[in-house]
């Protein structure tokens, strides 16, 4: 089950960022890309709020809180990113 306390981050993670990541792009900015023309702008400005949330509530342990909220489907480190640069490239992303 995944973490509900950030429901739009998870949607995210667990179904643009998953094993099978490559069906919207190789890259995080041709991912957002595919998630910005599927979801409606309610849903962005959710996911923007949780990615502050999330930076406040757990800024000690981001890497964690990032698995626990898309059950280990996806590991920024992985990626090139820590947990907070991972946030930080995402927002930025979607406000672009």
């Amino acid at each position: 089950m995944t973490d509900i306390t950030y429901p739009e981050l998870s949607h995210f993670l667990v179904v643009y960022l998953n094993e099978d990541f490559d069906i919207y792009g190789n890259t995080l900015e041709e991912i957002v890309g595919v998630y910005l023309m599927e979801s409606d702008v309610g849903m962005q400005m959710n996911l923007i709020k949780e990615i502050d949330r999330i930076k406040k509530d757990r800024a000690e342990d981001l890497e964690a809180a990032i698995e626990g909220t898309c059950r280990g489907c996806f590991d920024p480190v992985l990626w090139g990113y820590t947990g907070a640069s991972f946030l930080d490239e995402l927002k930025r992303l979607l406000q672009s």
